[in-house]
């Protein structure tokens, strides 16, 4: 089959080619930008069994025979040191990497961070409130989620935009030949950043979580400059990606059901369901991170062959009509919800909590801010970010106040 999931055109409206896939091909051979066969799997109950399955991997090493790995495509020297970070890894050596960082992500750690959210909430807020529009995602979704990881990590401020913008480069990158190309030099300077952050921090520790990493041992190891490297380039990423299309999205879906954004509107306790609805039905990740099969496994009647790259779409999954009523309906109080947009199994999302956190705060502040919020586009007019893994808006114009004459 051959169709671009990762293009930006396909973005914008996914849920039909997933649903005639979960009805009459459940597990997909598709073609990747870059010309690599890839498997889909979209039903929610297969989708479970490759995130919990054992002999789904992430490590490619784990599960290609030598002569596939000989096979695949060349990587910069200084690229290297990035695919031994904890989400590409298996068994004890993601168990040992994630141990290091995990007490930081405690629901108990995370609940401490409320007041400086709400405190930067109101100061994006304010910044806005009296232009009449801005741009949901560079005004507000964006600068929450990449303040707290940075602050959290210990970036200067002055060095934040930076990386938000070598980020979304990387983060395209697969969805084209020239995105891969693009990705290099915003991998080079990235890896640099960090490098420099990393010999400070080491020099002279403060109280973040790069210190905190540099100092850290786990099973008597430290880590590694290597390691430190892949940690902290994946936390700064995963740190705030997922967290923006999180509130982009979920505020665009109420704007599109405004029976749901009266709902939440008058009773601003539903934010925690509404929250979950939001993950479900908005999806900020397309599809899981690549896994591939460590042996030949056959699924849904398909086989996927050892060493078959595979990605699971959580998109089509928290769509699946067996398991989610009306699953094209935005319900914020949908109960039970048992979407999968943080994954499942060791490789559950660790920041789950702090992305929670930082929407239930946002949008339920932005609500309060601003009742006349509504789009100032057509959606269809909205653009779309590409990318495999993550679904996301590029920008989201609304306007603040009520049309002249509206109570």
């Amino acid at each position: 089959m051959q169709f671009n999931f990762a293009s930006p055109e396909f973005k914008a409206n996914p849920y039909p080619c997933y649903g005639k896939l979960r009805s009459e091909a459940p597990v997909q051979r598709v073609s990747l930008p870059d010309g690599q066969a890839a498997w889909l799997v979209t039903r929610y109950d297969d989708v479970v069994a490759v995130l919990k399955d054992e002999r789904f991997v992430k490590d490619k090493l784990n599960a290609m025979t030598p002569e596939q790995l000989g096979k695949q495509a060349w990587v910069p020297v200084f690229f290297r040191p990035l695919t031994r970070n904890m989400l590409d890894l298996d068994g004890a050596d993601h168990a040992r990497l994630r141990a290091l960082v995990n007490k930081a992500f405690t629901p108990r750690l995370v609940d401490a961070m409320r007041t400086r959210i709400e405190s930067l909430t109101g100061e994006l807020l304010d910044r806005v409130e009296h232009k009449g529009r801005m741009d949901l995602i560079a005004d507000y979704a964006l600068p929450i989620p990449t303040t707290i990881i940075a602050e959290m990590l210990g970036v200067p401020a002055r060095d934040r935009h930076r990386f938000h913008r070598w980020s979304g480069a990387i983060v395209a990158a697969n969805a084209s030949s020239w995105g891969m190309l693009w990705a290099i030099p915003n991998v080079w300077f990235f890896i640099r950043f960090i490098r420099k952050l990393i010999h400070i921090r080491s020099k002279d520790p403060h109280d973040d979580l790069t210190s905190a990493l540099v100092k850290a041992e786990e099973a008597g190891k430290h880590l590694n400059e290597d390691e430190l490297l892949a940690m902290i380039f994946l936390l700064l990423i995963a740190g705030h990606e997922t967290t923006v299309n999180l509130i982009g999205n979920g505020i665009l879906a109420l704007l599109q059901f405004p029976n749901q954004l009266a709902k939440l509107r008058d009773d601003p306790g539903l934010i925690k369901s509404a929250v979950e609805e939001f993950l479900r039905y908005g999806s900020p990740l397309e599809t899981a991170t690549e896994r591939y099969a460590r042996e030949d496994v056959s699924l849904a009647g398909v086989t996927i062959p050892r060493g078959g790259l595979v990605y699971a779409v959580i998109a089509s999954a928290n769509r699946d009509e067996r398991q989610f009523p009306d699953p094209d309906m935005l319900d914020i109080t949908r109960s039970p919800n048992r979407h999968l947009s943080f994954g499942l199994g060791e490789h559950y999302c660790l920041g789950a909590p702090l992305a929670r956190l930082e929407a239930h705060i946002a949008i339920n502040a932005l609500l309060r801010r601003l009742p006349g919020l509504r789009l100032a586009v057509a959606p269809k007019s909205l653009r779309w970010r590409p990318g495999v893994v993550l679904r996301g808006l590029e920008s989201l114009p609304v306007l603040l106040r009520k049309p002249c004459g509206v109570r």
